[in-house]
């Protein structure tokens, strides 16, 4: 089972509500609650990956990340855990409701929710401070070793393709929307036919926003790839160009 520093399993998040939906969002992997950590008045990490997410696109809820971070043990030697900032827990999630969802005139219950990959991964950035600020703590104070995998380029093999074919099929959601060109390389080119295989090659064929038709599972759906939140919401190192080019699509919506 896979850890997260001081101690919390990772855990897989998957689609609760299994009753049939109108649209069907593909994502690319899981994010995870993440911690202010300070020791004393020095911030070890402002956003450190403490726990996976109580369930998939979560809004980051203040009191859920109150309760999940609480229940983490770290040596007083080491500091304290409390919840990161407002736009650090759950961002993605709120652009899926207020800037994809919302737009097309569905709300969350109108959703199947997934993931290529439905766990958390490491980044770069998380790395650098397990293995800077964590790791130098181990053998002293007898702290777990960080064993969630580092983030890598492939979400998703064959296998993983038809778990979420069936997902898709359990929906019986008639859009599917695709966030960003992951999406479109490791699950769409691998169960359709299109004639795409990123996010720029699609708008350059029926332009940003605008649904096309796609046979998937022998089963004729419409398809709708947008850009991942991160570009949508402008979060952290994005592209302008998509930022405004989705921002362009809710005005017209």
């Amino acid at each position: 089972m896979y850890q997260f520093p001081f101690g919390e399993k990772l855990h897989r998040l998957v689609q609760e509500d299994r009753t049939p939906k109108k649209v069907f969002v593909l994502g690319v992997y899981a994010s995870a609650v993440h911690a202010r950590w300070m020791n004393g008045k020095t911030v070890v990490c402002p956003a450190l990956a403490v726990a996976s997410e109580p369930r998939i696109f979560w809004d980051g809820n203040e009191d859920e990340a109150r309760e999940i971070i609480g229940r983490i043990k770290i040596p007083a030697e080491l500091g304290t855990l409390t919840p990161a900032g407002k736009n650090l827990n759950g961002p993605s999630a709120k652009v899926l409701d207020e800037q994809i969802l919302k737009p097309l005139g569905f709300k969350r219950s109108d959703a199947w929710l997934c993931d290529l990959l439905p766990e958390t991964r490491i980044n770069d950035n998380q790395m650098a401070v397990i293995e800077g600020k964590y790791n130098p703590h181990i053998d002293e104070f007898g702290l777990n070793k960080v064993t969630i995998p580092e983030r890598g380029d492939v979400f998703a093999d064959k296998e993983r393709c038809n778990e979420i074919l069936r997902e898709l099929e359990e929906s019986d959601a008639r859009l599917l929307v695709l966030l960003g060109d992951i999406p479109i390389k490791q699950f769409l080119n691998v169960v359709a036919d299109v004639p795409y295989s990123t996010l720029q090659e699609y708008v350059d064929l029926y332009g940003y926003g605008n649904e096309s038709d796609v046979v998937i599972g022998g089963k004729a759906m419409k398809v709708l790839p947008l850009a991942h939140p991160r570009q949508i919401g402008g979060l952290g190192f994005h592209s302008k160009t998509w930022f405004k080019m989705h921002q362009d699509w809710e005005k017209k919506k």
